[in-house]
């Protein structure tokens, strides 16, 4: 049974709604069909199909930064992966590498307050 961090406690829950985020901080190649977020995207997506047994369920909301530096947290669909946590839509973010989420120690700390917060964690699937 998987535990929640810091408290000790066996988690409650049967299952975890997970959100992928993904990031590329260039706008090159954005426009193909097929293009960095998206394979960030199924990468997460496989990986989370292959926690189904632990109860890891996919949300079906993106939440993709294209074109957007790492270094700031001033990026939309961050901001609204964060609201979404906070209101408890959210239990695991996941990302396919630890840098898409952030490439700034400090920010990476407020975001962990944030998921600490509210009962949420993340998994860098590499």
């Amino acid at each position: 049974m998987r535990s929640r961090r810091g408290s000790g406690q066996p988690a409650t829950r049967t299952s975890l709604r997970c959100a992928i985020y993904a990031r590329k901080s260039s706008e090159k190649g954005l426009e193909q069909e097929f293009n960095s977020l998206d394979a960030q995207w199924k990468a997460c997506e496989a990986y989370i199909r292959s926690q189904r047994h632990e109860g890891w369920s996919l949300l079906p909301t993106r939440y993709d930064d294209g074109g957007l530096s790492g270094s700031s947290m001033n990026r939309p669909a961050l901001q609204r992966l964060l609201a979404d946590v906070a209101a408890g839509r959210v239990d695991l973010v996941v990302v396919y590498k630890f840098d898409r989420l952030t490439r700034s120690l400090a920010d990476f700390a407020k975001i962990v307050e944030v998921l600490d917060g509210h009962g949420a964690s993340f998994v860098s699937i590499t």
